[in-house]
């Protein structure tokens, strides 16, 4: 009964485990892993939304940023709308401009103001302590950084904080906040309104978890994304006709400007913020945000799928257990994808971690089962053949066995005591025993030392079989051999016994060899392995006809060994149970 519920148990365990991982994310960083190889795979970018970059081109040009004055962003406003057919639908600038520098101030402010396309970025501060809002804790919104306001009277504004995970990598964005009662929007999603304005086209709806959060599926990975440098840009070495229709970031895409972040699937590689925003940008457009799912639920689905799973690889052979292993693997990686790319995201890893380690748990067990099975089996053939065979099929693992029973042609081999019946009346009870022992340690030891088998033991009867159930080299003649052992061995413990007790033995004993249906005989709650047919019922007549010292064979028995036997010729006998008599032999001796 335990037997049958432990694999239920261990069941339960694997679908536990998958739960609570699940349900906990206890492997986050792994889980981040899998999920941005997975999840994030480059879709190809949107040839719409183009970057100008503040390179390393362009400060070695212009110098540092921070000594610019602000008319050279209105140059690039210039720039890109000189083209009588058109200009881009939208210039974003990833840049804060916050503080008066100069007269340029006010020359940039009348070209945001000319053109009416511009999108500007401020920035939220944040608490440092977690606060309870709309019932879960997180940071409050303390202070903004403006841009000038002569700036943000022509401009529409966002924030462009972004969210960094535990890892430190940019995953998810907070589309809006809320600060002194007013609704805050990200920098992407203001370009995006901004975008759907222009071409009358009704947003997108972005979803988000408890904590405002969502994530970003990436369209690119660093430097996908058309990229110029403004140097080029203010020097005319690009046609201004390129940026027709265009929605332009402009922002730093060098990397002492410090504004580059680690991004999923971007290995060591990080990507510069404007790069990001433009990401995030493109996923608005293509409404290609994920939140979290209910964590709980899939790891409860997840775990029971495991259970069963469990109980199936305890049930199934490798060659049917490994595929049943893969598909499944393969089948919750299509669905998660597919599910994300829906708008929701579990964790990947659990489900075939556990059943991997389920998988190789149950390859374990069942090799340890079954060499147990086979070593039981191997230590009980020890009682019926000989040491040797037994360890020489441990070792090669050759262990086949019929059940149910098969042709097999044998030499079967019977002895019995004679006159054991007359000595036991006149003996004690513990002295028969004793001989009984005697005699079949004797009989034993010969059929062993010549590989037999063992058959059975029927009171002071021993039946022997060779080339059953495993093959047999030259079972004729060692079956032979054994006979000539037991009966010669049989003059020592003549002795023995009478010296012990004043009384002796003798054995006769029959072989024949021929055809035999071996195997399994009985039934379902008691089974014997054993040889039936005329073959073994002829060598028993033969044991009955017998005289004490004597070892009787048939003539198809000596036919096979003529020549390597000494015998003498018996003559034609009649055997119980057979229509004809049997031409027997005796055996005196075998050749060298």
């Amino acid at each position: 009964m335990k037997k049958k519920i432990f694999p239920f148990l261990e069941a339960f365990v694997a679908g536990f485990l998958v739960f609570f991982l699940t349900a906990f994310n206890l492997l986050g960083t792994l889980d981040y892993i899998a999920k941005d190889s997975l999840y994030q795979i480059p879709r190809g970018i949107d040839s719409k939304i183009k970057i100008i970059g503040i390179d390393e081109k362009t400060m070695a040009e212009y110098g540092a940023v921070q000594t610019w004055s602000r008319s050279i962003y209105a140059d690039l406003l210039d720039k890109l709308n000189e083209n009588d057919i058109g200009g881009p639908q939208i210039v974003a600038f990833d840049i804060q401009f916050t503080g008066e520098i100069d007269d340029g101030d006010k020359i940039f402010s009348d070209k945001i103001a000319e053109y009416g396309n511009v999108v500007l970025v401020n920035h939220l501060l944040y608490g440092k302590k977690l606060e309870l809002i709309n019932g879960v804790y997180s940071y409050p919104v303390v202070d903004i950084e403006q841009p000038l306001d002569m700036f943000s009277k022509s401009a529409v504004m966002g924030y462009s904080n972004v969210s960094l995970d535990s890892d430190g990598t940019v995953r998810r964005i907070i589309p809006f906040e809320v600060f002194n009662g007013e609704h805050l929007h990200m920098f992407s999603e203001v370009i995006y309104n901004e975008y759907c304005r222009l071409n009358g086209i009704t947003p997108n709806e972005v979803p988000v978890d408890r904590f405002g959060r969502t994530i970003i599926n990436y369209s690119g990975r660093p430097g996908d994304y058309e990229y110029v440098s403004m140097a080029d840009v203010l020097n005319g070495n690009i046609d201004s006709r390129a940026f027709i229709d265009s929605i332009i970031l402009v922002g730093a895409y060098a990397p002492g400007m410090q504004d580059n972040f680690s991004v999923p699937g971007g290995g060591s590689q990080q990507m510069y913020g404007v790069e990001v925003h433009a990401n995030i940008l493109q996923a608005y457009i293509q409404g290609r945000f994920a939140i979290n799912g209910n964590s709980v639920i899939f790891g409860l689905i997840t775990g029971l799928i495991a259970c069963v799973l469990h109980v199936l690889f305890r049930k199934l052979k490798i060659r049917y257990s490994f595929p049943v292993l893969i598909v499944s693997i393969v089948a919750e990686v299509f669905a998660l994808i597919k599910i994300n790319n829906s708008g929701y995201s579990y964790s990947i890893i659990y489900f075939p971690l556990v059943l991997v380690l389920s998988y190789i748990y149950c390859i374990g067990i069942g090799y340890i089962l079954e060499r147990a099975k086979k070593k039981k089996v191997l230590k009980a053939f020890q009682k019926y053949v000989a040491p040797e065979i037994v360890e020489e099929l441990s070792k090669s693992g050759e262990f086949n066995i019929k059940v149910g029973g098969e042709n097999r042609d044998i030499a079967a081999l019977f002895v019995d005591i004679r006159g054991f019946t007359t000595m036991s009346e006149i003996l004690t009870p513990e002295q028969v025993v004793d001989i009984l022992n005697e005699y079949l340690t004797l009989t034993t030891e010969a059929i062993f030392k010549n590989h037999g088998t063992l058959d059975k033991f029927v009171g002071d009867c021993t039946m022997a079989v060779f080339n059953s159930p495993f093959d047999l080299p030259d079972y004729e003649f060692k079956a032979v051999q054994t006979a000539l052992d037991i009966v010669n061995g049989g003059e020592a413990l003549r002795k023995k016994l009478m010296e012990k007790y004043g009384r002796t033995i003798g054995y006769g004993v029959g072989v024949n060899v021929g055809p035999a249906v071996v195997g399994n005989i009985g039934c379902d709650f008691r089974m014997d392995f054993t040889a039936i047919g005329d073959t073994v019922n002829t060598a028993a007549r033969l044991e009955a006809n017998a005289k004490a010292g004597q070892v009787l064979i048939s003539d198809a028995l000596y036919e096979r060994l003529k020549g390597r036997i000494n015998v003498n010729e018996i003559g034609q006998i009649p055997l119980k149970g057979k229509s004809n008599g049997v031409v027997v032999y005796e055996v005196l001796s075998v050749n060298a």
